[in-house]
């Protein structure tokens, strides 16, 4: 049996190697953030962590884990991959999982994928060690026009025309996280719109037919969590008008921490995620695909107690979530059944699909009662 009638996408964070030498500033062992994930301790009695995943702790840079991964994934009901993808100091960051693991992976056909450029600063937050300390930038996520090209060539070249490749209308789907970031880059909405219809029309140069546009509405509400637990100063309307000024074919989450309040219990931050995915089909003219998250708690990242930690977030409260997505997708046949969920792996903010040694295999197996 497989999923056939949704596109349910999940995000992966590709941090689970230590292929990515660049990586090793942050996790010296070689191992990627599983080194974050080993090193755990709980912070207060009945605190779930740490956590183990079922799997072990795997290179997700091989293709021969990937090729279980994808299995697993498809027979679950998961048919799209949504890898996040860095560009830091003029180089591609963290892609040794897509390039090494998912496209050498015989089966890759089974699961299609697309890119989700996350384009954030990076501080000590993967580096447990110092990720005490604040006001600190190592890598800039900005780019200016000359890079966004160079980007944009090798995006459509290395990734986009590939036949696993996950489109919409026909269209190549990539998405943006932290366009806020992009816009201050580029020097507003009129020069990010002239960027984004150059790689526009290089897709249609190429026969790739055009680019599907997909912003994560991060700012919409004016916070930016990333892991960090802090408050963004940016005015989320005004970057609610700037966003749409460059013309974006959909929009979406990457997490329900972005817009509510996730040190709660889960069956009340699920009753705020429907009404948040109804406010934003209402408010915008471009489809919005509604979003799952599996929960939230980043303590392994930090050395202290950060209290910020969703409650309740069983399988059960998890499959209600799924399938208040997929009535959603079914209210609305005229667009695409696009769900996404974040997501795979996300182990450090405990907002994970992978069967792990506290539920097993129970999120895995909700999703597959309601979408396969």
């Amino acid at each position: 049996m497989v999923n056939n009638k949704y596109d349910v996408a999940t995000y992966i964070y590709p941090a689970y190697t230590g292929d990515e030498l660049r990586s090793r500033i942050f996790w010296p062992d070689g191992i990627g953030e599983w080194q974050t994930v080993i090193n755990a301790k709980p912070k207060f009695e009945g605190h779930n962590w740490p956590r183990k995943p079922l799997w072990g702790y795997m290179n997700e840079a091989d293709p021969y884990v990937m090729e279980m991964q994808i299995n697993a994934a498809a027979d679950h009901g998961i048919n799209v991959f949504i890898y996040d993808w860095y560009w830091y100091d003029r180089m591609p960051f963290l892609e040794n999982c897509l390039n090494d693991g998912y496209l050498k992976a015989k089966n890759n056909d089974r699961v299609k994928f697309y890119l989700m450029w996350a384009i954030h600063d990076v501080p000590y937050l993967w580096d447990t060690r110092n990720s005490h300390i604040e006001n600190t930038v190592l890598w800039k996520g900005t780019v200016d026009r000359k890079e966004f090209e160079v980007i944009g060539n090798r995006l459509i070249e290395k990734y986009f025309s590939h036949p696993s490749y996950y489109r919409i209308g026909g269209k190549p789907v990539f998405m943006i996280y932290g366009f806020a970031r992009l816009l201050a880059s580029l020097g507003g909405a009129d020069k990010t719109r002239q960027a984004l219809d150059w790689l526009r029309e290089r897709c249609v140069q190429v026969g790739l037919g055009g680019l599907h546009l997909q912003i994560d509405m991060l700012y919409d509400w004016g916070f930016d969590y990333s892991g960090l637990d802090a408050e963004s100063s940016v005015n989320a309307s005004e970057i609610d008008n700037l966003i749409m000024k460059t013309a974006p074919d959909s929009i979406t989450h990457y997490h329900f921490c972005h817009y509510a309040d996730m040190n709660r219990d889960y069956s009340e931050i699920l009753s705020d995620a429907i009404e948040e995915w109804k406010r934003l089909d209402n408010k915008y003219d471009v489809p919005f695909f509604p979003h799952v998250s599996i929960g939230w708690d980043n303590n392994p990242r930090f050395k202290d107690l950060k209290p910020y930690i969703t409650k309740n977030n069983t399988p059960e409260q998890i499959k209600k979530a799924f399938q208040a997505a997929k009535e959603y997708v079914d209210k609305h046949p005229n667009q695409p059944p696009l769900i996404t969920i974040n997501s795979w792996n996300e182990w450090t903010e405990a907002s994970y699909l992978q069967p792990d040694d506290l539920h097993g295999y129970g999120y895995l197996e909700a999703l597959k009662q309601v979408f396969v």
